[in-house]
């Protein structure tokens, strides 16, 4: 980087650490920064930090949130159903097809031994302590359809069963759109598995 300035150069590197930007992107966005108003990039900083400072996770449901319990959790919503998801992200997704009424439970990862990660680093010895409460008649399980998401699930779903609560994985196959002849067999079969009456 011995190209730039000091200060450019800090820059990029500190945007390279950013998840999926590469050094290009990285040099973009710093001169994409450097070419605004003092005004829009104190603006960024500030929300930066701002957003870094307030959010923190809801004591209920482990979403992040700037209050606490989040606006889902205190919402009026349909406190029998927790939907369980990986990540915060995940949250966001659920909602946004207007579907979902229950409330969330968020994991924050995956089970993975590979990556040195078990039970006890994600959040399911919280899960189990909501669920004591006898309003809960059912957990959906919304982890990804991967070997990590996989395990999560059923690990998660031995430990719901014995406690009386129906459980219940979210369907996995064939998107809508998607052509037969490009699915690989694990889709196929799930979809076949997953098939219903119409």
């Amino acid at each position: 980087m011995a190209f730039y300035a000091a200060p450019v150069a800090r820059l990029i590197e500190e945007l390279e650490r950013l998840p999926g930007i590469g050094h290009k992107t990285a040099q973009r966005l710093a001169f994409h920064i450097l070419n605004q108003p003092l005004e829009r990039t104190n603006k960024l900083a500030k929300s930066i930090v701002d957003a870094k400072r307030s959010i923190r996770f809801c004591s209920t449901c482990y979403n992040l949130t700037d209050n606490d319990p989040c606006i889902v959790c205190s919402s009026n919503r349909d406190k029998t159903t927790i939907c369980v998801v990986q990540d915060p992200r995940d949250v966001v997704s659920m909602e946004r097809i207007r579907e979902y009424k229950g409330l969330y439970h968020v994991l924050h990862g995956a089970i993975s031994p590979m990556e040195g990660i078990g039970p006890e680093e994600i959040k399911i010895k919280e899960l189990l302590a909501r669920l004591k409460s006898n309003e809960v008649r059912e957990v959906i399980l919304a982890t990804n359809p991967n070997i990590e998401g996989e395990a999560t699930a059923m690990y998660t779903a031995r430990l719901i069963k014995p406690l009386g609560i129906k459980v219940t994985r979210i369907a996995h196959g064939i998107p809508v759109g998607g052509d037969l002849e490009y699915a690989d067999e694990i889709t196929l079969a799930r979809s076949l598995e997953g098939r219903r009456e119409i």
